[in-house]
């Protein structure tokens, strides 16, 4: 299957194929409420299923054709528009659907958990992202930069047959929600990303270390790297291993006094 050589960058995608995945994706965005919003809705196999729930939804498509075909497909309640993803806002309360672009699985992540008004998000991304923004085998920067406003739930593995054409790799269903009592204030974010961000950049022999070299008090800084070692020594953790409410922990020891 050939893609228009037009240079934007959500052509590049792999269109999923498999009716299970859609039907799970639709089982997930039934219960919650909200205005659905489809991020690159291509050919329209999730959006036909998203469509048949009767609720109001929203597609943003960059592709104009496939924008305006898919648009005589839905219903009346649903309203297909052509737009770039990265330049959308989501309107207050929406649920998020997106098979994202592999090729653009950290810009879009970093625009949708920056735009503040949406509830949910029910996404397919690359099989290793989704692991580690779950914190499944250790988490990534991006993540513990968002958890005290986000929880990052991994939902399954989509085999790459799932999809035409066939990417290189498996996916995942990741499904991230808002918050309903946020572990800090919002005002926090900026200082607590930044502070983040200086703990995964520090080295030091073990969290413990790493830690204490961040303003954190060495008995916490220990007692995390015990409680998140498991039967390994402590020495062996690092700011991965870490959780949503050790984070929180850590920072408030080390940057709120």
């Amino acid at each position: 299957m050939r893609y228009p050589e037009s240079g934007r960058h959500e052509r590049a995608q792999n269109f999923l194929v498999d009716r299970s995945i859609v039907d799970r994706v639709v089982e997930l965005v039934a219960p919650r409420p909200g205005v659905i919003v489809e991020w690159g809705t291509g050919d329209g196999a999730i959006t036909l299923g998203l469509d048949a729930l009767e609720r109001p939804l929203l597609g943003i498509e960059i592709d104009r054709g496939r924008a305006l075909k898919l648009g005589r497909k839905v219903g009346p309640h649903a309203c297909i528009k052509e737009g770039d993803i990265l330049r959308h806002a989501p309107p207050e309360g929406a649920v998020i659907v997106s098979n994202v672009p592999f090729h653009l699985t950290t810009p879009i992540l970093r625009h949708l958990l920056a735009s503040r008004s949406w509830n949910a998000a029910v996404l397919i991304t690359q099989w290793e992202v989704a692991r580690k923004r779950a914190g499944v085998g250790g988490a990534t920067q991006l993540t513990a930069q968002w958890w005290p406003w986000y929880s990052f739930t991994l939902d399954r593995r989509i085999s790459s047959d799932a999809f035409r054409p066939r990417p290189s790799v498996d996916a995942g269903l990741l499904i991230i929600e808002r918050r309903r009592g946020p572990l800090l204030a919002d005002s926090e974010q900026p200082p607590y990303a930044r502070w983040v961000a200086r703990v995964f950049a520090s080295r030091g022999r073990g969290l413990a270390d790493i830690l204490v070299r961040n303003t954190v008090p060495r008995p916490l800084a220990e007692e995390l790297a015990r409680r998140r070692s498991g039967r390994r020594d402590p020495s062996a953790a690092l700011p991965r291993d870490l959780r949503a409410d050790d984070w929180v922990a850590a920072y408030r020891a080390g940057c709120q006094r």
